[in-house]
């Protein structure tokens, strides 16, 4: 099938890469005439693991292709999927859809035949009634079918997700448009995933509800951590214990500084500004919203109290910046409201993440430096913010040996307090019983 994608973003570009390994033809289609170029020159504008290998293949054998060009491409298309940004709107926190009203006006146009065009974007509720509405308006003629099919693409596993997703969601208002969306997923058919075909405002609810569910479930195990810091419990036992419970899982059990990234933040609040407008609050949204972001400034006051709350004139080495491991995204990265109050505090913040390159702007006092051992060297404390595969298997001894003093705040419980005791570390963890050095 030919498949016009617009915006190649994160979501964009993973699955236009990964609908043209399914075999179908892909023209990526953006604005913006320099990612364009460095995609053309394979170039990836994100960091995904390996993606540059499938773009780079699919280009070669002439499934994919990359154009700043709508007119031709959205023509030939039988289906026009719209996965272009839609941040928390300023000072209101619902989404903004200029960027998804202005895609359906501009490709109103240019759509030739029976068309689907698909919302991938993360969108209210309602948003496919207005898409087609625009449409519409513009071309009263026009033969299309207005779909909604969100993604589940985790950061650092976006491919897998894509080709071995635990279902396929498709909400769709016209019988015709299911047609093409089967054909579009048939590869999917040799893993019988499940596609859920559903209406168009439910599928919209369905992205919206499931990460709302799975950020309460973080939030949930944080204040369980809390609750075992005072109890002198094991967050990680807790955790295990609930998990094999069938009907709770394993996943999303991890104590931590509190969610970040692309989706849950904005997902969130643009939940309970939806329920909220519709009169019906969410009110167990409404406080995972408020925990989380007092838990990322929470972290801080952790760190000082290591330290004796006192950290004028202390070096702190952080490993980890970007808001989970395989990823370079930093948004609402826990590390945007801890580094910073750390320094508030006067200390002395020297960082490294393998591919937070984008923290050099965001955190611009900061220290960086080339790997973990340059970011530990000299300092009072270390903080580990994120998981990132090679923080787990440090030197502990030359770790120690580079260090001012042997103090350790995990905020990721990457280690064994009794294996950090033995390494001679006052060891901090979350939801865990702190430990002195052997």
């Amino acid at each position: 099938m030919r498949v016009a994608m617009i915006g190649t973003g994160y979501v964009g570009l993973v699955s236009g890469a990964c609908f043209a390994d399914f075999g179908h033809t892909v023209t990526c289609i953006d604005k913006d005439a320099t990612k364009i170029t460095k995609l053309e020159e394979g170039v990836m504008p994100i960091f995904e693991p390996g993606l540059d290998t499938l773009v780079a293949r699919n280009v070669r054998e002439e499934r994919l292709s990359f154009t700043t060009q709508s007119a031709k491409a959205v023509g030939a298309a039988d289906a026009v999927f719209i996965a272009v940004g839609t941040p928390s709107r300023r000072g209101d926190g619902h989404a903004d859809l200029s960027y998804v009203y202005a895609v359906a006006e501009e490709i109103a146009p240019l759509l030739d035949g029976f068309t689907v065009v698909v919302t991938k974007s993360t969108v209210p509720v309602g948003t496919g009634d207005e898409i087609e509405r625009i449409i519409r308006k513009v071309r009263p003629d026009v033969d299309v079918a207005v779909v909604s099919n969100p993604e589940f693409l985790r950061e650092g596993a976006a491919i897998n997700d894509f080709k071995r997703p635990d279902r396929v969601v498709v909400g769709i208002e016209d019988e015709r448009a299911r047609a093409v969306m089967s054909d579009l997923y048939r590869p999917l058919n040799l893993n019988e995933t499940p596609i859920l075909f559903t209406g168009r405002r439910t599928s919209e609810l369905i992205k919206y509800a499931a990460n709302a569910f799975l950020a309460m479930k973080i939030t949930f195990i944080n204040e369980i951590a809390d609750l075992c810091e005072v109890l002198d419990a094991d967050v990680q036992q807790v955790a295990r214990g609930i998990g094999l419970d069938n009907r709770i899982g394993s996943k999303f059990l991890h104590a931590g500084p509190g969610y970040g990234g692309s989706c849950f933040p904005k997902d969130t609040i643009a939940l309970v500004r939806t329920a909220a407008d519709a009169g019906s609050p969410i009110q167990l949204i409404e406080t995972t919203v408020k925990v989380n972001d007092a838990r990322k400034k929470a972290m801080a006051a952790k760190v000082s109290t290591a330290m004796g709350d006192d950290l004028a004139g202390k070096t702190i080495g952080v490993l980890g910046l970007t808001f989970k491991p395989n990823t370079d995204d930093m948004r609402d990265a826990p590390s945007l409201d801890i580094v910073p109050a750390l320094q508030a505090m006067g200390a002395k913040v020297q960082a490294f993440d393998p591919e937070g390159h984008e923290a050099r702007q965001m955190l611009p006092e900061v220290d960086f430096k080339a790997n973990p051992y340059e970011a530990v060297e000299g300092a009072d404390l270390l903080l580990i913010l994120t998981e990132w595969d090679q923080f787990r298997a440090l030197d502990l001894e030359r770790v120690k040996d580079l260090m001012r003093a042997p103090v350790v705040v995990d905020l990721r419980n990457i280690y064994r307090p009794t294996e950090m005791r033995e390494a001679g570390f006052r060891y901090i963890s979350v939801g865990r019983a702190a430990v002195a050095a052997a």
